[in-house]
């Protein structure tokens, strides 16, 4: 049976680009002839995330848009990464037989080094946490704790995905055949641009939010970046943010509706306006049950617990006995 496992770092609230290409494709993935392991990666979030009570509401925000999204918690394991200590366990038996070398190739740690480099600094390690370096360590513990067989991810991630392989052959090399090789589901990623054009991020303050209140998710598509064009001017959808954010989220047949009224000269106004109309249709229902959801935060807490608990009759096991093949054993 295969073993699907998507975490998600709680580092801003969830948004458009977040349910695109991250929530929907996870639960899409969900059927009866898998086992699923999603997380909340808050471990991975304390990296970016410094404000203690911040880093709980966003852990929240991603449990909430998970579940508000459709994510059935008794028919997978939903877990924060936190709640299961083995993780970090064996990531500690993990580094030990983890060449420097390998992190060195890591991308984010050498876009830090290279950003160091490039601004004159004499230390090219400056300001470079331990946390950043060992991230994809940590993440091949997040993989191999439960035993992954297979892993889905973007093109940003599929090194990590890589060095996971690496250390978990090393490891069976060196100590018997345990860990699963678990292999890669490249997610035909689209990026989803935000209000500017650039991609959506919290960082850029461009997004459109998850789930907000009807009258913020309007007010955020009508900020929305088109240019001068009047009513009546045809105007271009294959070089467009307003099209490209519609088209992330509409069926072919309504993407082709709207290159017509591109073609037709739609003001800019009316195309927001019915960006808005689809894009609510769509999030209304997530929005319902998210304000359900946050009336009772008790609620979210216990569906967390409980899947940690059923996750760790899993990890428990496997770590214990990922001790004794290395000789750490209780007499």
């Amino acid at each position: 049976m295969k073993r699907i496992l998507t975490g998600i770092t709680p580092s801003g609230y969830p948004h458009l680009g977040n349910y695109i290409g991250a929530i929907k494709p996870s639960l899409d993935l969900l059927d009866e002839k898998c086992e699923s392991f999603l997380f909340i990666a808050d471990l991975h979030a304390v990296i970016k995330v410094s404000d203690p009570e911040k880093l709980k509401e966003l852990s929240n925000g991603i449990a909430m848009a998970w579940l508000a999204s459709g994510l059935d918690p008794e028919k997978t394991n939903f877990y924060r990464q936190s709640d299961i200590p083995e993780i970090t366990e064996l990531a500690w038996l993990l580094s030990c037989i983890t060449e420097k070398g390998l992190l060195n190739r890591a991308h984010a740690y050498k876009a830090a080094v290279d950003t160091n480099n490039e601004s004159g600094k004499k230390d090219s390690d400056e300001g470079i946490s331990m946390g950043l370096f060992s991230y994809p360590l940590l993440m091949a513990s997040d993989i191999l704790t439960p035993n992954a067989t297979h892993v889905p991810v973007g093109k940003d991630q599929q090194q990590h995905l890589e060095i996971t392989r690496d250390i978990a052959e090393k490891f069976n090399r060196k100590y018997g055949d345990f860990f699963n090789i678990p292999e890669a589901v490249i997610k035909d990623e689209k990026t989803v641009l935000g209000t500017d054009g650039r991609k959506m991020s919290k960082s850029y303050n461009n997004i459109i939010p998850l789930l907000a209140e009807e009258k913020e998710l309007k007010k955020s598509i009508m900020k929305i970046v088109t240019n001068s064009q009047e009513p009546g001017e045809k105007k271009d959808w294959r070089d467009n943010t307003l099209f490209s954010i519609y088209s992330s989220f509409t069926s072919k047949d309504q993407q082709e509706e709207m290159q017509n009224m591109f073609d037709d000269g739609i003001g800019w106004g009316d195309a927001k306006q019915k960006t808005f109309e689809e894009l609510n249709k769509i999030l209304t229902p997530i929005r319902e049950k998210y304000l359900e959801l946050n009336s009772n935060k008790k609620h979210i807490e216990e569906i967390l617990k409980s899947g940690a608990e059923k996750v760790r009759e899993q990890t428990l096991p496997l770590v214990k006995e990922a001790k004794r093949l290395v000789g750490i054993s209780k007499l």
